[in-house]
């Protein structure tokens, strides 16, 4: 598996880096060689950063966290939003605005005015606007639908951050590190690796290279969410066995024939000496009367 992954990133060109002028120099270690103008990137290190975000991204989704996928370049749009949206979690995509972390309370208050707007486009109040007051509230839905689309089923802070060229992202990764999220991030050899907390060597100008990384980055949220399943699902207890408990015909032993017997023939003897003695006092009785 491996060596195929390997093989597509090296067909798609994912070590092909910038010119050598561009270069930044903590970028030293995840290059290969230079070929002409040109710097090669260590596929072996894309491999292992692409390793080392899989099981970050998928020990923050089994923690019940949610990811953000960030890319801004043409070149990573449309990739950002098919891999969000095949793992169910959010993108940004077209641009990023000042304060979407560390002020994330007006941007929930953005999107529950988007929620307003929709619910009087949908009753037809818009219409029963002037034209100019129509045509304005219209402009101002479709700016917060644009910007703000991919995060507006968002409702927390997100446990991490996956960018695509952490030079031009700098602003998410930088309100990121200061709320104390993890990233990580798509590094071409004119980033600096310091930016991010997981680096991954590509050519983040190769469409199918990014595609190629997202995806795999994707699969880990996957697995992430099937922990989160098994954790919220335990297996069922095993039920004690209850002793059973032998159930007795009556609840007193019949009694026993000779035993009746013996207790009817004593009552009958009591009950004729009590007779005979009646019998005799009374004649005593009438003489001394």
């Amino acid at each position: 598996m491996a060596k195929e992954l390997t093989r597509e990133l090296i067909n798609a060109g994912v070590h092909f880096g910038h010119g050598v002028s561009r270069w930044d120099p903590k970028m030293a270690p995840f290059i290969f060689e230079k070929r002409g103008n040109i710097h090669i990137i260590d596929v072996k290190k894309t491999l292992k950063g692409m390793l080392i975000a899989r099981k970050l991204l998928a020990e923050v989704v089994a923690a019940g966290n949610d990811v953000v996928f960030v890319g801004t370049k043409r070149q990573a749009q449309k990739a950002v939003e098919t891999a969000a949206s095949k793992c169910g979690m959010h993108y940004v995509s077209q641009r990023w605005l000042g304060g979407m972390l560390t002020n994330f309370r007006t941007v929930r208050s953005r999107l529950q005015r988007l929620e307003q707007l929709e619910a009087m486009q949908e009753k037809g109040e818009l219409e029963s606007e002037s034209k100019k007051q129509a045509s304005r509230l219209k402009r101002e839905m479709r700016k917060i639908r644009t910007n703000l689309q991919g995060v507006r089923e968002m409702t927390r802070l997100p446990g991490a951050v996956v960018v695509v060229d952490a030079k031009k992202e700098y602003l998410a990764l930088r309100e990121a590190k200061k709320l104390g999220i993890a990233t990580v991030g798509l590094l071409d050899t004119d980033s600096n690796p310091d930016s991010v907390d997981v680096a991954i060597p590509a050519n983040d100008d190769s469409i199918r290279a990014v595609e190629l990384i997202l995806n795999e980055l994707t699969d880990a949220v996957a697995i992430g969410k099937t922990m989160v399943s098994a954790r919220k699902s335990p297996a069922p207890k095993p039920r004690r066995a209850r002793p059973k408990r032998t159930v007795l015909a009556s609840a007193e032993p019949p009694p026993d024939a000779e035993a009746v017997a013996a207790v009817e023939q004593k009552s009958t003897e009591t009950a004729d000496s009590v007779t005979e003695q009646a019998e005799v006092q009374q004649p005593e009785s009438h003489e001394s009367n």
